[in-house]
């Protein structure tokens, strides 16, 4: 008897595979011959019904066909691919010419307030300097009374406070005009020797060129038994030598007035102002940067500290002024438009972390 396959039927499986006309057409005719149900497979396992003297014959035969028809499948397989992808559109194909996108560390800015942010920080930390923070909804008492603002006094309007509607008592809270309820907060909670800043967010009616109505502010405060004026110049002539990253800067005070310190002083420092930009550390000019005093007797009893035995000085400025001298930016409210072109350009890479040793802005 004889056990051999057809020939016309492996003729109609390579026929059947030459003809197929995509990848899934193919494992369809795998399936149906060389699978464990397929035809091929079914006829191999009758080897067992053979007479033993025609079963070496008939298994090389076999193993002859599933090559034959394994081989063909593989061919027209690699022809379907390189067919598929000749016709690929022009948009799925890939520019290899094309230059890498940025890592995300890379393209990545960090914004030029929290920059300077974390400047100041570095700077008061190396002088020994703690930072303090607070909420940014304040209570009439923190944010003036305990510092020295009286009732009806006319500094309250200078603020031009964002009021929340009144309770029933006739109290209201407000969004917190200064930093300053911060130091209030800390002298409450903490005995002397103090030495902190504190930077955040504050709150007034004003919007142009030059002020916003939430803007960024840094105070500092050091309460001890012998802190004076002399210490306070120090520590704000050498923030500025640091800050912007100058060898030497002459610095003059002048008599102000704040209800929360006495005697008041405001800084300016000097600089040459050049073709849109500003130098410091040369030049004839003088520029004001920020506020300064010792600490008002009343605002220590206010704060449960004894004026007899301790006194202090607080001084403050705007974040945003100094970043913008500092980085040329021109126009304030640039700094609040989330505008991504803008932040590219002054912004900052993630990685660049301001130390002194490494310098602040390198």
């Amino acid at each position: 008897m004889n056990f051999d396959i057809d020939p016309r039927t492996v003729d109609d499986i390579l026929a059947r595979v030459a003809a197929a006309e995509n990848i899934a057409t193919l494992d369809v005719i795998r399936v149906s011959e060389l699978g464990k149900s397929g035809r091929i497979t079914t006829i191999a396992r009758m080897i067992g019904t053979i007479p033993p003297e025609q079963r070496r014959h008939f298994g090389a035969n076999i193993n002859q066909i599933k090559n034959r028809i394994e081989e063909a499948i593989l061919a027209r397989r690699e022809l379907l691919k390189g067919e598929k992808l000749s016709n690929l559109p022009a948009s799925e194909t890939i520019d290899v010419t094309l230059p890498l996108r940025d890592a995300p560390a890379e393209a990545g800015r960090i914004h030029p307030l929290s920059q300077v942010m974390d400047e100041l920080t570095a700077i008061f930390a190396d002088m020994g300097f703690a930072v303090a923070e607070g909420p940014d909804i304040e209570t009439d008492d923190y944010n003036f009374t305990k510092l020295n603002f009286p009732e009806g006094h006319p500094a309250r309007e200078m603020h031009d406070t964002f009021f929340f509607n009144p309770k029933e008592d006739g109290s209201r809270k407000l969004l917190r005009t200064h930093t300053s309820p911060v130091q209030v907060r800390t002298m409450l909670t903490q005995k002397p020797p103090i030495r902190i800043i504190c930077p955040g967010r504050t709150y007034r009616i004003d919007s142009d060129a030059t002020h916003t109505p939430q803007f960024h502010q840094v105070e500092g405060l050091v309460i001890d038994k012998n802190s004076h004026l002399g210490h306070l110049k120090w520590i704000l002539h050498e923030f500025c030598k640091a800050f912007f990253e100058v060898d030497h800067i002459n610095m003059r005070f002048r008599p102000s007035f704040f209800p929360f310190t006495e005697p008041s002083l405001e800084v300016d420092i000097q600089c040459r102002r050049d073709k849109g930009e500003i130098r410091f550390g040369e030049g004839e000019d003088w520029l004001e940067i920020l506020g300064c005093g010792m600490v008002h007797p009343n605002v220590l009893r206010a704060c449960g500290i004894d004026p007899d035995v301790y006194q202090g000085f607080a001084w403050g400025m705007g974040i945003d002024r100094i970043a913008m001298l500092k980085y040329g930016m021109p126009d304030l409210r640039q700094l609040f438009e989330s505008d991504v072109r803008w932040l590219s350009h002054y912004g900052f890479k993630p990685l660049d972390v301001p130390t002194l040793a490494g310098g602040l802005s390198s």
